[in-house]
């Protein structure tokens, strides 16, 4: 009887050994339910597999998202500390990332404790290097950080987002390499800052450049509004979509041209075909939640498809529960009931950058100038597509 049972098994072994080493569509199928990380290891074992890994990747092309709330039980920020096991399951490659977190615990200015020691900072050198090491070699890192977050939890599009203007947390969303899309990250300074590197940068002369997330730090001092300008002059006179806002300081990637303390920006190029916008201004009139969600309705105007579409909030850091008599995540909210499908990420800022347009296929609506880019005590709600 156990001489049976041992050829069975035998003989079962051996054809399950076959099917896995010769039958490309059944290994194909299995590996679509291994997360990257682990795809790529197996990757390793023998052609067929490399193949068949190379076959899925291929096909993830949704970006995904990892985001944190709450006090970290470690020493590092809460967003770090979720990333370093969350990664481990993304069924993605990552080619871009944007991460961002709140100033408060997390200072791209403080290299050491604090006075408090309650309120350490949780930023060293150490910290962007091991964030580096969580992501491909190759793949960038964008790192902001900013007074307030919005985010959609981890785990599903529908979550209804939140908005936190106090307390730990952060967002990291994960773009990977996607066809008829060109995300290309850029980083100027005083000393950088020239149409040259604006070429270079995609942001002038790129037919093709559809949405442009924009983020600048230090903006306030001496020079730091004539240098916004700079930026601002030539993208207000192009056909792309323009949203983001004045953060708190850039952690990644790091500022090797100008001093600790200078002025400067970052963001995100996005170029192809397939990349379609939209924005619309909640300016300062909005100020119950009904205004807010007849405001964001009109984004569905653009009719722009809800796969592969991010949802982004720039709000100034007077709005929120002070600007709504102290409710909670009114545009947050706003957004979800509207799209209930999309998730949502942004910032609380020092100024807002954006205004209504629509950018899809070949046509753009609403031109605009330098100066109606630039708001204070406004929210720019944006939807970018990715194809």
């Amino acid at each position: 009887m156990d001489d049976n049972q041992d050829s069975t098994a035998c003989l079962t072994d051996s054809k399950v050994s076959y099917v896995l080493s010769n039958v490309a569509e059944v290994v194909e199928r299995i590996l679509m339910f291994v997360p990257t990380k682990s795809l790529l290891q197996i990757a390793s074992v023998c052609r067929l597999w490399r193949n068949c890994a190379r076959r899925v990747l291929r096909t993830r092309q949704q970006p995904t998202w990892v985001s944190a709330s709450g006090p970290s039980n470690t020493e590092v920020h809460v967003l770090c500390s979720v990333l370093a096991e969350e990664v481990e399951k993304v069924f993605l490659l990552p080619k871009t990332v944007l991460a961002m977190v709140d100033c408060e615990t997390f200072s791209g200015q403080a290299y050491c404790y604090r006075q408090s020691k309650a309120k350490r900072s949780r930023y060293s050198p150490d910290t962007v290097e091991e964030l580096n090491l969580l992501f491909p070699k190759g793949c960038d890192i964008m790192g902001i950080t900013t007074p307030g977050i919005v985010l959609t939890p981890t785990g599903s599009c529908c979550s209804p987002p939140q908005e936190y203007q106090e307390g730990e947390a952060g967002f990291a969303v994960l773009f990977p390499a996607i066809e008829g899309v060109h995300i290309r990250p850029f980083h100027f300074c005083k000393k950088t800052i020239s149409p040259a590197a604006l070429k270079e940068a995609g942001l002038v002369d790129n037919p093709e450049l559809r949405v442009v997330l924009l983020f600048v730090y230090e903006a306030y001092k001496s020079g730091g509004a004539r240098f916004l300008n700079q930026i601002l002059e030539p993208l207000a006179k192009s056909k792309a979509l323009v949203a983001g806002g004045l953060v708190e300081s850039v952690f990644s990637p790091p500022r090797h041209c100008c001093s600790q303390g200078a002025y400067g920006a970052v963001g995100l190029a996005l170029s192809g075909p397939k990349v379609q916008g939209a924005s619309v201004l909640l300016d300062q009139d909005i100020s119950n939640p009904k205004a807010a969600e007849a405001t964001i309705r009109r984004l569905k105007a653009a009719k722009i498809p809800e796969r592969n579409t991010l949802g982004f909030m720039f709000a100034c850091v007077g709005r929120g529960y002070n600007y709504y008599s102290n409710q909670n995540n009114v545009e947050a909210e706003a957004f979800h009931k509207v799209f209930p499908n999309t998730p949502l990420f942004g910032l609380f800022g020092n100024g807002e950058i954006g205004c209504d347009r629509i950018v899809k296929d070949d046509y753009t609506l609403c031109d605009n100038d330098t100066d109606g880019l630039q708001h204070e005590y406004t929210t720019v709600m944006t939807l970018v597509h990715l194809g």
